[in-house]
């Protein structure tokens, strides 16, 4: 399949992940919040989800989007653990320069571990482990960086879980139709 498919597929079959989240929550009382922030998060981290297991492959979209953002994310970090760090000179804008300088340097430095680290296509990237890390991250992600209630943050999570395993369910019902 390719990102058509699998994003289309994640917006159309969300109702049904919302379907089963809420019987989770009403008849089995399992600790999630069906607010309406939880699940409009829900459906983004779904529909990124049901495209995501592809960011294994270098021409996808995904992957081409997620190594700037994660070269872009080390910088940041570097920058926000060394920047002020960086005292070479007795002029502030100057040390400011250099320590985005030595950021970028370690951006570059993201950008290629990202793309050495990232496995063939198909590979673990794409297997109901990753999808159970891509729900920790989803997880960790609303419930202390958007500071979401905890049931919030689960719901979020188990919907970003569903999302990544249709991608796989998907990618596995093409290649048996082939």
């Amino acid at each position: 399949m390719n990102y058509d498919e699998h994003v289309l597929a994640g917006i159309l079959t969300y109702p049904i992940a919302i379907f089963f989240l809420a019987v989770l929550d009403v008849h089995l009382g399992f600790p999630i919040e069906t607010t309406f922030v939880a699940m409009a998060l829900g459906y983004v981290f779904y529909v990124i989800g049901s495209d995501l297991p592809d960011m294994d492959h270098p021409e996808a979209l995904v992957h081409r989007i997620a190594k700037p953002f994660v070269a872009v994310a080390v910088g940041i970090s570097a920058f926000k653990n060394l920047g002020a760090a960086v005292l070479l000179t007795p002029y502030p804008i100057i040390n400011l320069a250099i320590a985005w300088f030595f950021a970028a340097l370690a951006a570059v430095v993201g950008w290629n571990l990202f793309r050495f680290l990232m496995p063939d296509h198909r590979g673990v990237v794409h297997s109901p482990i990753f999808a159970a890390v891509y729900a920790i991250i989803a997880f960790t992600i609303v419930r202390f960086g958007f500071v979401a209630a905890p049931g919030e943050a689960l719901f979020i999570a188990l919907a970003s879980f569903l999302g990544y395993n249709l991608h796989l369910l998907l990618d596995r019902g093409s290649d048996f139709l082939r």
